[in-house]
């Protein structure tokens, strides 16, 4: 597969499309501003320019850029061998997504969805097609961290799942792991419970936001801070991602903290909005 699309041109999706131009790809990416477009566009081209210049590339950064199309309108994917979605983290949103892809794709492209929480069965269920659905869950930031997660769900076609991991594999250079249909899959599964129960210790006043992120990464060897990392997932993401999964699992664990929802419903959603458990104003 060479024929890629990417719809969703916020930081996963601008990454996922940063990687395949790099594997070779000729990739379309859709959004709907160009606005959103420019500013992706020039998120790739720093990332890409940061890489040249550490000599990671094996070619120059014009270059990979010059495969990516950026586009508002959804036809451009017509001949996509594989799209990926990665759009708002909302059952809504995604299956309204596949529905329009159904009426624009060949019936043999394969429909992959980025979502961090959301059972892929669930997602496919909007399908006509439901056999060429699958979730390929990329880790931010993706032009740097390695991890793809695999998951087919009930209806995927086997070979569709194995044509994806291998394209992950061998196209895009991605270290692969192979995930069961359930909110949160293996990573988020583990990580999440860990991120709130920071959070909780936080509302709870049992030590500042300072000295729980020093903790975690003087004690634990954490390379970044719970709340900080929170910070930078974005807070509205780490709220819609607790809700998927304590839906799905009704385990305490899962709940969202009402310190997230205050902050959420402040607008302090993290780094993109300029506060959230840190100030990054300056």
């Amino acid at each position: 597969m060479n024929r890629f699309g990417v719809v969703g041109c916020g930081v996963m999706g601008a990454g996922i499309a940063e990687v395949g131009a790099k594997g070779g790809c000729d990739v379309v990416v859709v959004d709907f501003s160009d606005e959103i477009l420019d500013r992706a566009r020039g998120r790739m081209a720093a990332s890409l320019a940061k890489a040249e210049t550490a000599g990671r590339l094996n070619e120059p950064a014009d270059a990979i850029i010059g495969r990516i199309a950026f586009t508002t309108d959804r036809a451009a994917l017509a001949d996509r061998e594989i799209v990926i979605e990665a759009i708002r983290e909302t059952l809504e949103d995604k299956v309204a997504l596949i529905g329009d892809l159904d009426g624009i794709l060949a019936v043999d492209a394969i429909i992959a969805t980025n979502t961090s929480s959301i059972p892929v069965a669930q997602i496919a269920a909007a399908s006509a097609h439901p056999g060429r659905v699958l979730g390929l869950h990329f880790f931010n930031p993706v032009p740097v961290m390695p991890l793809v997660e695999v998951v087919a769900c009930l209806v995927t076609d086997p070979a569709v799942a194995d044509a994806a991991h291998e394209f992950c594999a061998d196209v895009l250079g991605k270290k692969v792991i192979r995930a069961a249909d359930r909110s949160g899959f293996v990573v988020n599964a583990i990580l999440v419970p860990y991120l709130l129960s920071a959070i909780r210790s936080l509302e709870n006043n049992v030590a500042t936001k300072e000295d729980i992120d020093t903790g975690m990464m003087a004690g634990c060897g954490m390379p970044m801070g719970p709340l900080t990392l929170c910070d930078m997932i974005g807070l509205d993401t780490m709220l819609l991602v607790s809700q998927s999964l304590y839906a799905e699992h009704l385990e305490s664990a899962f709940a969202p903290p009402a310190l997230l929802k205050r902050h959420v419903e402040a607008g302090l959603l993290g780094r993109k909005s300029g506060r959230g458990f840190y100030d990054y104003a300056k």
